[in-house]
């Protein structure tokens, strides 16, 4: 607030010939003091997280079988009571079968969480989404998230949890949910996820901020697709990510079975296949029919 208020007897100052230099130099002083203290803020892991959060996953590799430890696979019975359960799970990463982009609306057309969970077959699916890991008693604030307010997770998940949460559970606000099948080769798909698993380890080791602008769930999707699309730009499709499965759309990203895209959305809608319905075992067979 003292920062705030310098900043605006500086401009005042401006009108002021007598207080004029002596009122840039307070304010110079004081912006130095706050950058030197703000580029001082570092990341940390060791936090009062919330429990949803409080769990980092991360795996290890023995040729093409990668196990990844402590998915989360919360039983949910409202948004803030569950059951806590994690486990880990081994991944053939020649298995890789298919990517599916899911985007979930819950604040107009402009503005979706995005995530992506990853198929291997045998109803076998790994979701994995990228968000601002927040502190007890913190809520998710576009604004803050500009200035280091929260640190970076890659929410390793069971589709159940991660998908059905958003399908089955909020319901105020309600999220629709869309899921798209990304079109790519095989070996395309496998760097991707191996440049997921690779930033999970990483983040266990070395935190990072979540940043609402530059590092938020749907740029560093963004960022980890580089690795095959390095000649992808960053546009305003993808900075408003109610837009970025139309943006894959026209940038012949997606399976569309020659659809529309508006055809294709509908298709892709998947909260009437499990509306009012318990989460089942078979829940990524049900989103999928």
């Amino acid at each position: 607030m003292f920062f705030l208020l310098s900043s605006i007897f500086a401009i005042i100052s401006l009108k002021l010939k007598r207080f004029r230099f002596v009122a840039w130099v307070v304010y110079i002083i004081l912006f130095s003091a706050w950058f030197l203290w703000y580029e001082n803020i570092q990341p940390s892991n060791d936090k009062n997280w919330q429990k949803d959060v409080a769990v980092l996953s991360y795996a290890t590799q023995d040729n093409n079988l990668i196990t990844v430890h402590n998915i989360r696979n919360f039983k949910y019975i409202t948004e803030n009571r569950y059951e806590i359960s994690y486990y880990n799970e081994i991944f053939d990463i020649n298995k890789l079968r298919g990517i599916d982009f899911i985007t979930t609306y819950w604040m107009g057309p402009n503005i979706a969480h995005t995530f992506l969970s990853f198929s291997f077959g045998d109803n076998k699916h790994l979701a994995i989404s990228i968000e601002a890991r927040k502190k007890v008693g913190e809520s998710f604030s576009i604004i803050r998230g500009f200035f280091k307010e929260s640190e970076l997770i890659y929410v390793v998940a069971d589709e159940r949890d991660l998908i059905g949460l958003r399908t089955n559970i909020r319901k105020n606000p309600p999220e629709q949910v869309y899921m798209y099948k990304i079109d790519a080769k095989l070996e395309d798909k496998q760097k991707v996820f191996l440049n997921y698993i690779k930033k999970i380890n990483s983040l266990k080791n070395r935190p990072e901020f979540y940043n609402t602008l530059i590092t938020n769930c749907t740029t560093s999707i963004w960022d980890n697709s580089l690795v095959n699309y390095s000649n992808m730009r960053l546009n305003w499709e993808i900075l408003l990510s109610g837009y970025t499965a139309n943006f894959l759309y026209n940038n012949n990203l997606l399976i569309t079975n020659s659809l529309s895209f508006k055809e294709l959305r509908k298709k892709a809608y998947i909260n009437p296949l499990v509306d009012y319905k318990s989460i089942e075992p078979n829940y990524s067979y049900e989103i999928r029919k």
